[in-house]
């Protein structure tokens, strides 16, 4: 199995800007689809943004599309997530997860494996 660690979360202001990472240790392959996900307090798990390791392909949700941006390292066998206009609506803990798959899936039972998270909380 692979691990996901994240980092890079932390407190900031609406309208900020914050690059996550999403370091796997383990192998990873070209037909494995990574993403992120969020959750705030009180509500489900949901989907931000996904992207295959191989390719150029890229799936964001709609509350974040424009804003984020997802990019990838293979070298260093990280993912990247890059937020700019930071709202207080994305205030959330941020997950990066795995699948062993091609297809960008925004269901989250649909991935493998997942990262502790890091916590993002934007101010007004």
């Amino acid at each position: 199995q692979v691990q996901l660690v994240e980092s890079g979360g932390g407190l900031v202001q609406a309208g900020d800007s914050l690059r996550l990472s999403c370091a796997a240790s383990g192998r990873t392959f070209s037909t494995d689809a990574m993403a992120w996900f969020r959750q705030a307090p009180g509500k489900e798990r949901e989907f931000v943004a996904a992207m295959q390791w191989s390719g150029s392909s890229t799936y964001y949700a709609a509350s974040v599309k424009g804003r984020f941006t997802v990019s990838r390292d293979n070298a260093k066998n990280t993912v990247y997530l890059q937020m700019v206009g930071l709202k207080p609506e994305d205030t959330a803990v941020y997950y990066c997860a795995i699948r062993r798959g091609t297809l960008l899936l925004a269901q989250k039972e649909r991935y493998d494996f997942w990262g502790q998270g890091t916590q993002v909380t934007v101010s007004s």
